[in-house]
């Protein structure tokens, strides 16, 4: 393909930046010289930003109608609107993380293994994001999971890290396997792993397909944090860097969401009802997720149980459109990927920033408390403003991101008219407005609380960690006043996903 200059950075830049980064970093750190660590942080932010140009060329090729396509070696990946949505999060949350870490991790040991590994999960998510086959996908998958493994445990010092890493990799290896048989299934029945040939073959029912697709559906589902699937989520968000916890909950548990939805999309005539599973799968994690946050006291892990219920959104929003052949739901779901990247990043890079001004930066490792939010604006108030815009988006208040995404989610199931789905519009829009009695509390502590003893003690928040919130409030309100400003994106997500399924 001719001008795929793009396309090729793309996939390919974080791979091969990624051990630049880190043997630069230790080479020099070995030397006792810290120059080294200077340029993987730089290096590492100038990577994302060339990602984030490569992406605009990529996305202003596709929405022209050519094809975003390359071939790396035996493998050839083409970007759809699926594709490019999930790299566009990845890319921009990642920049964001970035920055936020050149303060939040200086003088950590292993900073350089920190920017690689970041680089690695990037890299690997937009790998996934444009396979063409089931294989190449599941090494992606892999890719993704050995290095998000390292991050969560980042902090092996600490056996509560340790431990988190440890069922990370556990749970996460479980689910993998379950993958892995699942292709083996569909691989004995259609003798291809190639999703075209696949979807060719199954214009005839084929016995096993189904169980295949289903195996794959809860290997995946563990990634994606589905109830009762989830158990690895709260200690893994909570024990890693808050960088990374933005990461896994922004778009690493939406990368294995993406990758069921393509083994969907492919297997749409296999018999299963696809559609009814995710919004079966959508209550359970909406009701547990909201359920369990009330019971939090650390805010780390707080913030993670509510990321179950945000994914429980997505899926309701895929679920109606497989269900109804309806393309609005769909593009609501790949709104609130977008959005919940951004709110739930914010926060966590909020609560990681108070971290480290209560804890890190005196040496301490303990777990940021609600207790320890009381009267934050007095000495932080950027940051406490930054903490409350991203947990009232959460929670869904107008004008912000949060409202316009759900909103767009309801509305289409409403727009079934059938009774059963009326009744799960109503119950996610009271999770919903039930999500503000653990989200509005903290707001009050922060702003009409005495401070804290963490607050009175704490250090300042330098600019490096205060810009990328800065930027993030300024998107999250951005999208929620202006929403079709990334309609271009979840438009033609929505229709590279229903196309296929739909066939």
């Amino acid at each position: 393909m001719s001008h795929n200059f793009p396309y090729i950075v793309l996939v390919l830049l974080p791979m091969v930046a990624a051990p630049l980064v880190y043997l630069v970093g230790r080479a020099t750190l070995n030397r006792g010289q810290l120059w080294g660590m200077t340029f993987a942080r730089l290096f590492t932010i100038v990577v994302f930003l060339l990602e984030g140009v490569a992406l605009y060329f990529s996305t202003m090729a596709a929405v022209a109608g050519e094809s975003v396509s390359i071939q790396v070696g035996s493998e050839y990946m083409i970007f759809d609107g699926v594709g490019l949505l999930v790299s566009a999060v990845a890319v921009v949350l990642a920049f964001f993380v970035a920055i936020f870490s050149t303060q939040y991790m200086e003088d950590e040991d292993g900073e350089e293994k920190f920017y690689a590994l970041l680089l690695i999960c990037v890299g690997s998510i937009i790998g996934l994001a444009g396979s063409l086959d089931l294989f190449n996908l599941w090494v992606w998958f892999e890719v993704m999971a050995v290095s998000t493994y390292f991050l969560v445990a980042f902090y092996h010092d600490e056996s509560a890290s340790l431990e988190a890493g440890v069922k990370y990799l556990v749970q996460s290896t479980i689910g993998s396997t379950l993958v892995l048989f699942g292709i083996a299934l569909v691989f004995s029945q259609t003798g291809s792993v190639a999703m075209a040939d696949i979807y060719r073959s199954l214009s005839n029912p084929l016995p096993l397909v189904g169980l295949g697709g289903l195996l794959m559906l809860v290997g995946f589902g563990v990634k994606a944090a589905f109830v009762p699937l989830h158990t690895w989520l709260p200690d893994a968000h909570s024990q890693a860097p808050s960088g990374i916890s933005a990461m896994l909950s922004g778009i690493v548990i939406e990368a294995g969401l993406v990758a069921m939805l393509r083994m969907i999309s492919i297997l749409g005539h296999a018999n299963i009802p696809w559609g009814l599973i995710l919004l079966v799968f959508g209550c359970l994690n909406i009701f547990l997720g909201n359920l369990m946050a009330l019971r939090q006291t650390q805010v780390k892990r707080l913030l993670a149980y509510s990321s179950l219920a945000h994914v429980g959104y997505m899926l309701l929003g895929f679920g109606f459109s497989m269900t109804f052949m309806i393309m609005e739901g769909a593009q609501g779901a790949f709104f609130h990927m977008m959005t919940h990247a951004m709110m739930k990043g914010l926060a966590f890079l909020a609560a990681g920033a108070l971290l480290y001004a209560f804890f890190l930066s005196q040496g301490k490792h303990s777990p940021l408390t609600l207790d320890d939010l009381n009267g934050a604006s007095r000495k932080y108030p950027v940051t406490a403003f930054a903490f409350s815009v991203a947990v009232l988006a959460l929670g869904g208040l107008p004008p912000m991101a949060g409202f316009m995404s759900k909103w767009q989610i309801l509305l289409s199931g409403a727009g079934t008219q059938n009774t059963v789905m009326i009744i799960i519009v109503v119950f996610a829009a009271l999770n919903s407005v039930l999500s503000l009695g653990y989200y509005a509390p903290m707001v009050n502590r922060i702003y009409r609380r005495e401070p804290s003893e963490a607050v009175q003690n704490g250090s300042p928040i330098t600019w490096q960690m205060a810009l990328p919130m800065v930027l993030m409030v300024l998107i999250i309100v951005a999208v929620g006043v202006y929403p079709k400003t990334v309609e271009f994106l979840t438009s033609n997500a929505a229709y590279s996903l229903m196309a296929i399924f739909a066939g």
